[in-house]
């Protein structure tokens, strides 16, 4: 029997179920993004408002997509179970913000009509970096036409994926999708909608035969939407909304709202999603299926230790960055979390430019080492052959994967020649890097470590001869 509204109550007791009408009230929040990340995150932290009786924080789903998802959650009723599990124990919770659903690709009407029903406070989006596109920008636009042609209040409109400034960003693209018949309409989105910048953190690997036949076993019911997630879980958000009050609601739900997001998402997308696409490409290289069994093996871990406190921390404004990045540390070796590294691995292309060239720079600035970055982009040259050290094909799931497999099919005949290509991608590095020439040198040498001895011998290489 599946979980669904009408089984709920046949949950054991030990299982946290809603507490709250869930058909009572129109949803207040539009998702973008219907993910196991902002299932097991956002909708968490509204699942916990909803709870203290606000009721303005149910979500209307909307898979960008991806009908599979969308059909899979409308068959439980938006119901799911998130299985909490860390080294303190394990939680199973149900959470049950989530209470209608559409796909954007095949329902946009439904979609603008959502943004534009008059309950809708809130616009949130996990659409991932490679998201942020015109299509996208009109779907906002035109969301927020239809409310400012209503005389509806303004929303506020909250990207929380791993773009520094989101916030910004996602304003501009709405504004550049815009017509010059659209003076009036801007006019209102400035002087009513707000854009804050956010930062989310909260591992969340996408769900499993392993997880699925736990949640089954946890619950007595079948459930084929259910996720594994960590006990951490931090959101920082600028004080940046339509209705202020938010501000107080979120920071009693547990979420950081601050007028400094900026020091909190750069040591996210430098210390842990920088360090993150490290491992998956090691990961892949060496057959190694987790970031858990990346981590596990000592000089993976030294070597994450050394790129975070040496060569990343000299560059960020937040102060507890120590206490971060051995919490990251442990987190990364959560045995529950089977984060696959090819899951971390996808769109590295658009991945690595938030995350690595920016610590490099700083290094390059200070006149330091940035041999541990040296050595992960020559192992994402590497990565770019698409077969493993054990002679294992594997696919690039990247938007770039074409140009970047041309590029890296000549590591066997020509890698130096294939190493300065791939630098000289300002795509990827910026206009500063491929200019330096002690830059390329160190990973053309690490690149060609990798490919004569392999990744582990050369993280053991640099191990043993850096300070």
């Amino acid at each position: 029997m599946p979980l669904s509204a009408h089984t709920l109550s046949s949950l054991p007791s030990n299982v946290k179920v809603p507490n709250y009408d869930r058909t009572a009230h129109a949803p207040g929040v539009v998702h973008l993004g219907l993910g196991a990340f902002h299932r097991a995150h956002q909708a968490m932290v509204f699942d916990h408002l909803l709870a203290t009786g606000d009721t303005r924080w149910g979500i209307h789903g909307i898979g960008m997509t991806r009908p599979d998802l969308v059909n899979q959650l409308r068959a439980q009723d938006g119901l799911y179970a998130v299985r909490v599990a860390d080294g303190t124990g394990v939680k199973w919770q149900v959470p049950g913000a989530l209470w209608r659903m559409n796909v954007a690709a095949t329902e946009r009407d439904a979609v603008v009509q959502a943004m534009a029903a008059p309950a809708t406070r809130w616009v949130t989006l996990t659409v991932t970096e490679k998201g942020y596109t015109p299509a996208l920008g009109q779907l906002l636009l035109d969301g927020l036409r239809l409310r400012q042609q209503g005389g509806l209040p303004g929303i506020t409109v909250a990207s929380c994926d791993n773009l520094q400034g989101n916030g910004h960003k996602l304003q501009a693209l709405v504004k550049a999708t815009a017509t010059a018949q659209d003076g009036e309409l801007l006019r209102w989105m400035d002087a009513h909608c707000a854009f804050p910048c956010s930062m989310v953190d909260r591992i969340v690997p996408a769900s499993t035969a392993e997880v699925l036949a736990a949640a089954s076993q946890a619950l007595g019911l079948r459930d084929d939407a259910s996720l594994s997630t960590e006990g951490f879980w931090e959101w920082v958000i600028e004080d940046r909304f339509a209705d202020p009050s938010d501000a107080a609601l979120l920071h009693n739900a547990g979420v950081r709202v601050t007028g400094d997001v900026h020091s909190y998402e750069e040591a996210k997308l430098r210390m842990l999603n920088g360090s993150h696409t490290a491992m998956a490409l090691m990961g892949a290289i060496t057959g190694r299926p987790f970031i858990a069994s990346c981590i596990g093996v000592p000089d993976i871990r030294e070597f994450v230790y050394r790129l975070m406190g040496q060569e990343v921390a000299p560059h960020l404004s937040r102060s507890d960055w120590a206490d971060y990045r051995d919490a990251l540390i442990a987190r990364f070796g959560n045995p529950y979390l089977k984060h696959s590294v090819h899951q971390i691995a996808t769109d590295s292309s658009q991945k690595i430019p938030q995350r690595w060239p920016p610590s490099v720079l700083g290094q390059i600035a200070k006149g330091a080492s940035f041999e541990h970055h040296a050595l992960a982009a020559a192992v994402f040259v590497r990565y770019t052959l698409g077969v493993d050290e054990q002679g294992q094909a594997y696919t690039l799931n990247d938007p770039q994967a074409k140009s970047l497999m041309a590029l890296g099919a000549a590591q066997r005949t020509e890698p130096e020649a294939c190493v300065r290509a791939l630098l000289a991608r300002e795509d990827l590095w910026g206009s500063a890097l491929p200019q330096h020439a002690a830059w390329i040198a160190r990973v053309t040498h690490w690149h060609q470590q990798v490919l004569q001895h392999g990744v582990d011998a050369a993280v053991q290489q640099l191990l043993s001869t850096a300070a």
